[in-house]
């Protein structure tokens, strides 16, 4: 008899159901991990609001943001073992599309994204190819492990704006995304702000040493201008899918400066792009991340530059993961949410 666990699934009209269901032995190549935490992000409401159910196969066991333990290895797997803490880069790519034999495998045309094209983390335990196993140190929490995923789609929009040091940044959206982005680039020597209409999020911002400005109060050009001293934005992420954020994001940059397209916005949006001939500025796309992403955001975690505790808001028990998903939906005083999966020890 096959070993029987908890997972949380999706199961369509907003629907989050907690169900017993048989794990999943690894096979060849593939290991199984205890779940400890999976965070809840902004895709996984999307899923639950119904925003990708031409996408989805129901029920679909959500989440991708997670750490656990290996508890078991399939045939031919020598490099994990059983106790070893880990998180996962839930991506798997076909390899022969143009994207892939271009080398850039992260924007497959068939990118399997694990917990929205296939069985996520939202369960006790997890079988998975062992190719998409990282490391966690002995020294990081596993609650913090949690945050490696959302911190590596930071480091790697911070990577699409190739930053210099000293360069000012706006990050537009103080969500967890924002917040991590530009935790990230202060990291790497740049002078942020964070522009962000809640009152709670600008404060989490600043409890972590980051500018802020309400972008409704005021002028918001005036008021970026006097943050800048009249000097020019490098770079401008634009977290916050909205059209006037998108705006904001462009506007503020200087000659040649750099907008990176975070956000996911689901209609077309209108463009100024005379600002974008006038200033030569580029528009960059940001998608998800590689594996050095990964490594660097372990490595920037374990060394404390990202304030996990800051974004972590709630942890809540599988078994009441839909009034997770419910709260977080709900908005108010909360970033983070993380549901323990299971053994966290």
């Amino acid at each position: 008899m096959e070993d029987l666990m908890l997972a949380a699934r999706y199961v369509g009209d907003r629907g989050i159901e907690v169900a017993t269901v048989e794990a999943a032995p690894p096979g060849p190549g593939e290991v199984q991990v205890a779940v400890a935490y999976t965070g809840i992000c902004g895709t996984d409401l999307h899923i639950r609001h119904g925003d990708m159910d031409a996408r989805v196969d129901l029920p679909a066991v959500v989440g991708h943001e997670m750490s656990g333990r290996v508890v078991a290895c399939g045939p031919d797997v020598h490099d994990w073992h059983p106790g070893d803490a880990v998180t996962v880069m839930p991506l798997r790519w076909c390899g022969s599309c143009s994207a892939c034999t271009s080398g850039h495998q992260h924007i497959c045309e068939r990118l399997d994204f694990m917990g929205i094209d296939s069985p996520g983390s939202m369960q006790q335990l997890w079988t998975v190819p062992s190719d998409v196993l990282v490391h966690l140190p002995p020294a990081l929490e596993l609650a913090h492990g949690a945050l490696v995923e959302p911190t590596a789609v930071a480091v790697h929009d911070v990577r699409r704006a190739d930053l210099r040091p000293g360069e000012r940044v706006v990050v537009v959206g103080g969500g967890p995304v924002g917040i991590l982005i530009a935790s990230v680039a202060a990291a790497d020597g740049a002078d942020v702000v964070v522009l962000e209409v809640n009152g709670y999020r600008r404060s989490v911002a600043e409890g972590l040493g980051l500018a802020t400005l309400d972008p409704t109060d005021g002028d918001v050009g005036d008021r970026l201008r006097g943050w800048s001293q009249g000097g020019p934005v490098g770079a401008s992420f634009e977290v916050s899918g909205t059209q006037p954020g998108m705006e904001v994001a462009l506007a503020c940059l200087g000659p040649r400066g750099r907008m990176v397209q975070v956000g996911i916005h689901a209609q077309p949006r209108t463009v100024d792009l005379h600002q974008v001939f006038w200033r030569e500025l580029s528009i960059l796309g940001a998608r998800v991340y590689e594996r050095s992403d990964f490594e660097r955001a372990v490595a920037l975690l374990a060394a404390g530059h990202v304030a996990a505790d800051a974004l972590i808001s709630r942890v809540q028990p599988l078994e009441s993961a839909a009034a997770a998903f419910d709260e977080l939906a709900a908005g108010g005083e909360v970033m983070k949410i993380l549901v323990r999966c299971g053994d966290v020890s």
